[in-house]
């Protein structure tokens, strides 16, 4: 069971050095016989409404975000899914702020995420503005003071990130960035845009890429984030070792891309699909 709230104290589930591996778990009867509603609801009466009902009262602090974050993991691993986060050395290798560039799976990294970088270092997020506006949850996203942009114009939207990942950075702030267009299981480099590259050389900060594999929580058909959840499937994330911005970045783009296309592929040959 997951530790009591203390406000203003992170839990250190991921502060176990530069590798944390789930310990033995196994699924319970319900969640291998109902995986969805065993997860769905554990996570809506749990973390979620817990942490909307804190940011409805503007109570959504950082320590806050990371306990959600962990309670969402282990509920994860209640459904028998393990865990595996790799290079956590890489988050703290440099001493100031940096970019965190990954591809996204699901719903789950963005639960997720928080709960490994939060603890070491202050990050936000870049986030569609629906998000933000949803009801509940989008006190949540608010209360983090995001980097938020429309999907409508792609000029606005490349201001918007430039700009206020720059203010976000020079207070400090480490920022993570999705740059595929949608979520997908499958990673495609040509829905993966050099957004990142560009924030970080005008910011003059490192990147940190971070492969993921998350499909345990699938993609849903008629609503995204609620897709079957799949009990016993690995959950896997590796960040790789900061890299710094040269010229105009195509190199690093195309390091980037090759580093989570390989990294994805032999997970994907090793644990499968969520399809």
């Amino acid at each position: 069971m997951i530790p009591q709230h203390i406000d203003g104290v992170f839990l250190e589930k991921f502060l176990t050095g530069d590798t944390y591996r789930s310990p033995g778990i196994q699924a319970g009867v319900f969640s291998r016989m109902l995986p969805s509603l065993s997860f769905y609801s554990r996570l809506f009466l749990g973390p979620v409404r817990w942490l909307c009902r804190r940011a409805a009262r503007g109570l959504c602090d950082d320590a806050a975000w990371v306990y959600a974050s962990i309670w969402t993991a282990d509920l994860m691993e209640r459904m028998g899914c393990p865990i595996e986060v790799e290079g956590m050395d890489a988050i703290t290798a440099e001493d100031g702020p940096c970019l965190f560039v990954a591809n996204h799976m699901s719903t789950l990294e963005t639960f997720m995420l928080p709960g490994m970088i939060r603890p070491r270092r202050p990050v936000t997020f870049v986030v569609k503005k629906s998000l933000t506006t949803m009801p509940f949850f989008g006190a949540v996203m608010r209360s983090r003071d995001p980097i938020v942009v429309g999907r409508v114009n792609p000029r606005e939207d490349l201001s918007a990130v430039l700009d206020g990942g720059v203010e976000r950075l020079r207070k400090g702030i480490s920022i993570i960035v999705f740059p595929q267009s949608t979520r997908s299981s499958v990673f495609d480099a040509r829905h993966f845009n050099s957004i990142g590259v560009k924030l970080a050389r005008k910011a003059g900060v490192p990147i940190v890429p971070v492969a993921l594999k998350t499909d345990a929580w699938g993609q849903g058909k008629k609503i995204k984030e609620l897709g079957p959840v799949k009990a016993g499937m690995a959950v896997r994330y590796r960040f790789a070792r900061p890299m710094r911005v040269r010229g105009q970045g195509k190199e690093e783009h195309a390091a980037i891309c090759e580093y989570i296309s390989s990294t994805l592929a032999a997970w994907q040959e090793q644990d499968g699909m969520n399809r």
